[in-house]
């Protein structure tokens, strides 16, 4: 990330990352048709009189949300169409003042997960249904986390939704200390210190979520301090959106290079960049989707990149921030260095993420990395231009280890070549070795094992003449190399040069 801001650091002011969206759920242990049975059993409630139990819970559940509206002296408020929740609790919150507290409770109702008996071959039994039943939404001004909502079905399994947004919480944090800031909807436009909101960006991940979400349920689920009171909520993360914002000036200095940025990103970018930026390799026997689609909104043109159910997005917000944005909702598509068991025994190993709330700071981990190389992607975006002192040293010939080695000519077919192969977006994260490179270099395939030796050789030299330009280092007690900034910029500005600009170049001429 630090070569595109080094090279726009004079229209930049910071950067922040951070939390936007989060979305937990909580599970009951009887979420599903045989757990509910087992549930039933032990309060010793026939199949047949599920019906009536499951009515009388729900009225209990509906009335203690009239009751908490009316204790706190807050509107119940029944929706009959479909509007923006969130917009209507934040005209309230303006509109008197509110501080803190409950700001009202809305009836919707809407499709959800839910259970009815079975009749068939056998004996009774439950299975899954999504009728439509009252849902409960609790708006509340959380004195840490600012605007959030908790959405409670009044039909079993009742399964909890928590909504909160981590640039309204870090606003909170940033109110407490007396910091500075401009912030509009969701996106901060001006940090009086972009290095202590970045701190405390960062404990977000870190906060105890198990026992907020737990406190949070027993105000609005009375069934947990009865009938329930011996079971508790298993909480996953449902979806998780981290945001990188890039703030600018003004608007003036982010306009013309968001538009040549959208035409990067959806134009060159292929499946294995894609793929290279989340930190995976395109596997011959993958199955799943990799998209990129550019579309228009009322606010401005946005592009995305889709991976199996996650995506990595850019757009900006306002004009004046460039926001580059993860969101995983797959997270098994990604690993985690935790405790798992593997054969019948207890090790602590690279296992696929799951959606767990103790895995936010991994959630966060992986949306930097591909933030990160992301934007490594972009940096050549808007001046095509090496820098003048890399482009000397790379078009000359230069001293490496008491040889000479020649100068580089990066217009001509071979190194266009070379330099395809070394940047390709699976390389980004680990690295690559030297075969990595040689598969795509114009060799012809052959099992000569003297042949073989000779095309290894020579893709060596290759490898050392593009250390010696300092293009390429190697990576320490391994045997795989990587890019360095200088050599990012110089390689794919050539790239660049040799397969756009100049043919557009002729063809105005022309």
């Amino acid at each position: 990330m630090q070569s595109f801001l080094a090279k726009h650091a004079a229209e930049i002011t910071g950067v922040l990352s951070c939390f936007d969206r989060l979305i937990f759920k909580g599970y009951l242990p009887f979420s599903h048709p045989n757990g509910m049975e087992g549930f039933l059993a032990q309060q010793g409630i026939l199949l047949k009189d599920f019906r009536n139990f499951a009515l009388e819970q729900s009225a209990a559940v509906k009335a203690h949300g009239l009751a908490l509206a009316e204790q706190a002296g807050r509107p119940y408020i029944f929706l009959r169409k479909r509007i923006r929740k969130e917009d209507r609790a934040r005209q309230m919150i303006r509109a008197e003042g509110l501080t803190e507290g409950l700001v009202c409770v809305f009836g919707v109702q809407e499709s959800c997960s839910s259970f009815k008996i079975a009749y068939g071959q056998g004996r009774p039994r439950l299975r899954t249904t999504y009728p439509r039943c009252l849902v409960l939404y609790f708006y509340y001004l959380d004195p840490a986390c600012g605007l959030i909502h908790v959405r409670l079905p009044t039909w079993f399994p009742f399964t909890l939704q928590v909504y909160l947004n981590g640039h309204d919480w870090l606003a909170r944090q940033l109110d407490q200390r007396g910091l500075g800031y401009r912030q509009q909807d969701n996106a901060f436009l001006a940090l009086d210190d972009v290095a202590t909101a970045q701190q405390l960006a960062d404990q977000l991940a870190k906060k105890k979520w198990q026992r907020f979400l737990d406190v949070l349920a027993k105000r609005v689920h009375p069934l947990l301090s009865t009938l329930l009171a011996n079971v508790r909520y298993y909480w996953v993360t449902d979806q998780a959106e981290y945001a990188t914002d890039i703030l600018f000036k003004d608007r003036d200095s982010l306009r013309s290079l968001y538009q040549r940025l959208l035409g990067h990103a959806t134009l060159v970018f292929s499946a294995e960049d894609i793929l290279g930026f989340l930190g995976k390799k395109l596997h011959p026997c993958f199955q799943g989707d990799i998209t990129t689609d550019c579309k228009k909104r009322p606010q401005g043109f946005r592009v995305k990149h889709c991976y199996d159910g996650n995506w990595l997005k850019m757009y900006d917000k306002f004009g004046q921030v460039l926001r580059i944005e993860m969101v995983i909702n797959r997270p098994r598509r990604f690993k985690v260095f935790r405790w798992g068991t593997t054969k019948g025994q207890r090790l602590r190993a690279w296992y696929p993420l799951t959606k767990s709330v103790a895995f936010l700071g991994r959630y966060a981990e992986l949306s930097r990395q591909a933030t990160c190389h992301y934007l490594d992607a972009l940096a050549v975006v808007e001046d095509p231009r090496a820098s003048e002192r890399v482009l000397e040293r790379a078009c000359n010939p230069v001293p490496y280890k008491g040889q000479r080695k020649r100068a580089l000519n990066p217009l001509s077919d071979a190194e266009q070549r070379l330099f395809c192969a070394v940047l390709r977006g699976e390389h980004n994260q680990r690295g690559f070795y030297s075969r990595d490179v040689a598969k795509y270099l114009d060799f012809k395939p052959t099992t000569d094992p003297q042949e073989k030796r000779r095309h290894s050789g020579q893709v060596g030299r290759l490898l050392q003449l593009l250390r010696a330009h300092g293009l390429i280092q190697k990576i320490q007690r391994t045997r795989r190399y990587r890019v360095t900034a200088n050599g990012f910029a110089f390689m794919s500005a050539a790239i660049h040069l040799r397969h756009r600009a100049f043919p557009a170049d002729m063809a105005v001429a022309s």
